[in-house]
């Protein structure tokens, strides 16, 4: 499944590239809907790359015929990124610390200037979920508690930008 997901943010395009690449913001994307607080695994900084590692862990609500075939203490994975600030664009991949099997993703995010000020965060990507018979409405749960979560994460990223930038 391909997905394209905006986020608005007040905040100016350099700003905001920086604050993604720095781990403490992640520590403050507290109480967001169906994912824990991520943590920060790795952090690398050569010139103007960064490369971060940060796991996620499921918490929301799965129906029964999910669970059927995924256990969701076991929905957890690192996403693997790596954001250039000179042209404010951001490579990722998730890897999952469970089902390797069955779940890939990857995409890009791509940080650009509003013409009336601020800034649009463009994440674009794929998922795939190979399970039989739920596989389609998996992805489809992912990506909707995708767009969840970067609609709710918009207030916390702005907020950080302006107490730590």
């Amino acid at each position: 499944m391909d997905f394209t997901v905006d986020q608005v943010f007040a905040a100016g395009g350099d700003a905001l590239a920086q604050a993604y690449a720095d781990p403490a913001l992640y520590e403050t994307l507290v109480g967001l809907p169906k994912l824990s607080t991520p943590e920060v695994v790795d952090h690398k900084v050569e010139g103007t790359t960064v490369r971060l590692a940060v796991r996620y862990r499921f918490v929301g609500e799965l129906s029964a015929a999910v669970t059927a075939v995924i256990d969701p203490r076991k929905l957890s994975w690192v996403e693997r990124s790596e954001h250039d600030l000179a042209t404010r664009q951001i490579r990722y991949r998730m890897v999952p610390d469970h089902y390797g099997d069955r779940l890939q993703s990857r995409g890009t995010c791509a940080i650009t200037d509003r013409t009336n000020g601020g800034s649009v965060r463009t994440v674009t990507g794929m998922l795939k979920v190979k399970a039989l018979i739920v596989g389609g409405a998996v992805e489809r749960a992912i990506v909707s508690g995708l767009r969840e979560h970067l609609a709710a994460e918009v207030p916390l990223v702005e907020e950080f930008v302006v107490t730590e930038g």
